[in-house]
């Protein structure tokens, strides 16, 4: 099978090479796929698609007008993609559902305990041989309480994690986790719950139309003061403006982010010789109680392995005609 991957990286691409073993003709740029780099796809029978590509219904017509059959994406979110119409048009689309919980759960981990412990702020001051502790007071997390919104193979991962710490485990979703209740003791509360009681809140659910703009107006203000905010899942999850706001008074005391609602266009690129034209961003790097990472909570070797033998996996059973349990 012809397949050209979008959006390739290079920290993906000797993985994929690996996993392929020379079965199917791989094509790879680096290119995002949209309105204006669809006519690419010519001459191949599938492609394969990360995050932050546009396979909506216009580029979906246009991908069957030239012949492609297949859709592999290379990620376990599909918000970006209308499999819908896809299906319409007999184009066959996989995903990889589960590629590495425990990357993403840790990472959020990483985040909370940065934040909480001034890590970057501390390091600065020692490279600048400033060994002053004042203004690194930090908190213990034993028995603190932690709101995991959306518990599925991540947030229970990251339920496990924090367990472990001695926190009290509030959780919200539309399907509880019976393991996660009698396993660790995680109590299943309504959301408004879930923000007034938690000292962290920590974002693990999909984005659809119930999700979206779950972190808004309405939500933070059923927060406590000095409420810390990590979000690993969507960018969508979260309204970016609000939060600002929320910073400039103290309501949200760290806010932790690795997705952005606005990444498209910023996030996997290397901006360092162009000006900022984010001012959502650009207003987000001057607290220093935010910690920003660039969509890099699944990039372990493990996650990069799993999601590569997921994607040539799922091209084989394309090409055999045959049942594909991750398809959509």
């Amino acid at each position: 099978m012809k397949v050209i991957f979008f959006s390739t990286h290079r920290f993906e691409k000797d993985f994929l090479l690996s996993a392929n073993q020379g079965k199917h003709e791989l094509s790879f740029t680096d290119t995002r796929l949209s309105s204006e780099t669809v006519h690419l796809a010519k001459g191949y029978d599938s492609i394969s698609v990360f995050v932050n590509d546009n396979a909506s219904a216009p580029i979906i017509n246009n991908l069957k007008s030239l012949g492609i059959q297949y859709i592999v994406l290379r990620s376990a979110g599909f918000n970006h993609v209308d499999y819908k119409r896809a299906k319409e048009l007999n184009i066959r689309v996989a995903r990889v559902p589960a590629y590495s919980p425990y990357a993403v759960a840790e990472h959020a981990i990483t985040l909370m305990l940065t934040l909480n412990r001034n890590i970057i702020r501390a390091h600065s001051r020692i490279m600048d041989l400033n060994f002053s502790l004042d203004g690194l007071t930090g908190f213990d997390m034993r028995g603190k309480t932690v709101g995991i919104i959306g518990t599925g193979k991540i947030g229970s991962v990251i339920a496990e994690i924090l367990a472990g710490f001695g926190c009290r485990l509030l959780a919200y979703d539309v399907v509880q986790n019976e393991e996660l209740k009698n396993k660790i003791k995680v109590t299943y509360v309504s959301l408004e719950t879930l923000c007034k009681e938690a000292e962290i809140i920590s974002l693990h659910c999909p984005l659809n139309e119930a999700t979206k703009y779950i972190i808004c107006q309405g939500s933070i203000a059923w927060m406590k003061q000095g409420v810390m905010l990590i979000n690993t899942s969507r960018g969508g999850l979260v309204k970016t403006k609000v939060v600002i706001e929320a910073l400039k008074t103290g309501k949200v005391g760290y806010f932790g982010m690795d997705v952005y609602e606005e990444e498209e266009h910023l996030f996997f690129d290397d901006h360092s010789e162009e000006i900022l034209l984010d001012e959502t961003i650009a207003r987000l790097l001057t607290f220093r109680n935010v910690l920003i990472t660039g969509h890099q909570a699944f990039l372990t070797k493990e996650a990069l392995k799993n999601i590569a033998s997921t994607t040539i996996n799922n091209l084989d059973r394309f090409q055999s005609k045959s049942d594909c349990p991750t398809e959509l």
